[in-house]
C-alpha cells in the first residue's frame, strides 16, 4: 500500500489537484447517482460520466493557470449566488422588525421599526422629507 502511495504520489507531481470546483463537480456528481438510482434516465448516466471525465482532467492537468482560471471564475459565480442569498435572509429577519422604505428622491434604503404609526422619515443621503406608516 505504502509502494502505491508512493508512486501516486510521483505521478500527481507537478499536476493541478483538487481545488474547490472539483469538490463540487464531485458533490454534483454525487447528487446525480442518489438521483439515477431512483429515476433511471440516460441523460444523468451520460451527465455523471462527462462530470467524471471533466473531473479527473481537471485533476491530472499539467496546464495550472488555466485550471486557477476556471476556478477563480467558479469562485466568483459561488460569492455572487451566497451573497444574494445572504441578502435575501437578512431582508427576510429584518422585515420581521422593520419597513424598509426607498427615498424617493434617490432610492436610498431607509429602515424604519414596525409599530409606529404614521412617521416622518428624512434621508440621511439626499435630505428628503417623506411620511410612510410604519
Amino acid at each position: 500500500m505504502d509502494q502505491f502511495r508512493k508512486k501516486f504520489q510521483q505521478f500527481m507531481v507537478g499536476r493541478y489537484g483538487a481545488d474547490s470546483l472539483s469538490r463540487f463537480i464531485m458533490g454534483a456528481i454525487l447528487v446525480c447517482i442518489t438521483l439515477n438510482l431512483f429515476l433511471r434516465w440516460d441523460i444523468l448516466l451520460l451527465v455523471e460520466i462527462a462530470g467524471l471525465i471533466w473531473s479527473y482532467y481537471r485533476m491530472f492537468s499539467k496546464n495550472y493557470s488555466a485550471r486557477e482560471k476556471e476556478n477563480r471564475i467558479y469562485l466568483r459565480m459561488k460569492l455572487k449566488v451566497s451573497d444574494f442569498f445572504n441578502k435575501w435572509k437578512f431582508r427576510i429577519r429584518q422585515s420581521k422588525e422593520y419597513h424598509i422604505y426607498k427615498c424617493p428622491g434617490c432610492g436610498q434604503k431607509i429602515r424604519i421599526p414596525r409599530g409606529k404609526g404614521r412617521v416622518s422619515i428624512h434621508c440621511p443621503k439626499c435630505g428628503t422629507d417623506f411620511i410612510k406608516k410604519s
